[in-house]
């Protein structure tokens, strides 16, 4: 066995690749001449994208898809311990690390790694800083949590360059195994309280992050986020430190947010705050303000991130309605409430459908109240069942499921008009009933599919 099989070019096995992140690893050992296997429960796009770049990847888990002249095993945090592969790598004395891990050696290796953190806005914002980095020249590796056109519709790009954006999740406290040159926080929520379990927790968590930032590197932080500014006199002590740059930025900054506000494609206050935080980090890496313009300016959006997806196939087709279809990965309230809000802003006078499929019942449970009071900017609400996660979930939460959620959304003030639909076959039909209300006809209808489960796969069933 080789001493350190990371930093050979051997064959690493990878136990839930089909992950958002892991392929994303996956990808980043494959282009730097590592042979690539993997597992996962269940196939999906994501999986059948890496088959196609030549990963050999078995659907089910057992020991026998572990190659034997297997060199080192990464495993997504998904994978639960007494995984029959995790138990045979041991039993071989196969060396392994989780992915946050193996992610944690990777920062390490590049000079400039670049890491986005923060409950909400994570994505949009390693996909805007990509995108200007790339104009730039700096010829980043990327790896991010979502899929970009200008990466063909992919979760990674390979660079030349000693710069290394990630995108740096909480869960698990994943992102303390990192260590940036610089960081982004966009903010923070109570959010995964399965792991954290009080806000307390979640803010203890960022403060040792920001202590994981390299000795002279750069903070921007969001002056907006309450939960992060109140911290501010703890993070004045590690800035000074560790001899950081910070840099607060914030909406009250009128003639910036003017200046995104016209050139952003992607709606809502919750984006341009994205962007400020992008063009800080930008210009403190010597980025002209010209150049991080134009390529904030070409940002197209992401995957699931406000997503236009088509319309509405309406059977029997009506003449007068085209029903737009967009898709979102919006799953905490905070989120739901800053995506509906950009969706109104856009749309004032279209009648806003959304479908909501809760992520976990868990959160559901720690959030009940602030799911219910976060719709009121659509002018219909369908509650789906929870998606329930794979590790991370136990059979039920009683009382706190979509069916109640719906009868507690009806007792808000300017509540949707909600309805709990069991059965998702029903889905389309029940869509094109609210459409062709005949108080709805004269307003334009927007469909938004909404959840970081499965719910995507519902919206292609839309557009048939």
């Amino acid at each position: 066995m080789k001493s350190n099989p990371l930093l050979q070019k051997g064959i690493i096995h990878f136990v839930g690749i089909g992950g958002i992140g892991i392929s994303a690893l996956a990808q980043w050992y494959l282009t730097n001449g590592y042979k690539i296997s993997g597992s996962d429960a269940a196939s999906s796009e994501h999986i059948n994208k890496l088959k196609k770049l030549g990963m050999k990847i078995s659907i089910g888990h057992k020991a026998q898809n572990i190659p034997k002249n297997a060199d080192f095993i990464i495993y997504s945090v998904a994978v639960k311990k007494d995984n029959c592969e995790l138990i045979w790598a041991n039993k071989c004395k196969i060396p392994g690390k989780s992915y946050a891990q193996a992610l944690g050696d990777l920062t390490r290796r590049y000079k400039k790694t670049l890491a986005v953190s923060g409950a909400h806005g994570k994505s949009t914002t390693t996909g805007l800083l990509s995108l200007v980095l790339i104009k730039a020249k700096f010829d980043p590796t990327v790896i991010i949590g979502t899929k970009l056109k200008e990466f063909k519709n992919t979760n990674f790009k390979k660079g030349d360059s000693d710069y290394f954006l990630i995108e740096a999740d909480e869960y698990n406290s994943s992102f303390l195994h990192y260590s940036p040159f610089a960081a982004i926080i966009t903010n923070i929520d109570r959010e995964h309280l399965d792991y954290y379990k009080n806000l307390n927790n979640i803010k203890n968590a960022f403060l040792k992050f920001i202590s994981s930032i390299k000795i002279g590197g750069i903070l921007v932080a969001n002056k907006d986020n309450q939960n992060l500014y109140s911290l501010n006199s703890k993070i004045k002590k590690i800035v000074k430190k560790r001899k950081l740059k910070i840099i607060w930025y914030s909406l009250s900054n009128k003639n910036l947010r003017k200046k995104l506000g016209k050139i952003l494609k992607i709606p809502g206050n919750h984006n341009i705050s994205n962007a400020m935080a992008v063009y800080h980090l930008a210009k403190n890496l010597g980025i002209s303000e010209k150049m991080i313009f134009s390529a904030l300016r070409a940002y197209n959006g992401s995957w699931r991130r406000m997503e236009y997806r088509g319309y509405l196939n309406l059977k029997p087709k009506t003449q007068n309605l085209k029903p737009i279809v967009y898709d979102d990965y919006a799953h905490h309230p905070t989120e739901i409430k800053a995506t509906l809000s950009a969706f109104r802003q856009r749309y004032p006078k279209s009648k806003i459908i959304c479908v909501f499929q809760p992520h976990q019942e868990k959160r559901l449970k720690a959030l009940f109240k602030e799911f219910t009071e976060s719709f009121s900017d659509a002018d219909n609400l369908i509650l789906l069942d929870a998606y329930k996660v794979a590790g991370r979930e136990s059979p039920t939460f009683g009382k706190y499921n979509s069916e109640n959620l719906a009868k507690a959304v009806q007792k808000t003030k300017n509540s949707p008009a909600v309805l709990y639909l069991k059965n998702s076959k029903n889905l389309k039909k029940t869509i094109q009933n609210i459409i062709l209300k005949p108080k709805t006809q004269n307003l334009k209808p927007i469909v938004i599919m909404m959840g970081a489960g499965d719910i995507y796969t519902l919206t292609n069933s839309l557009l048939k």
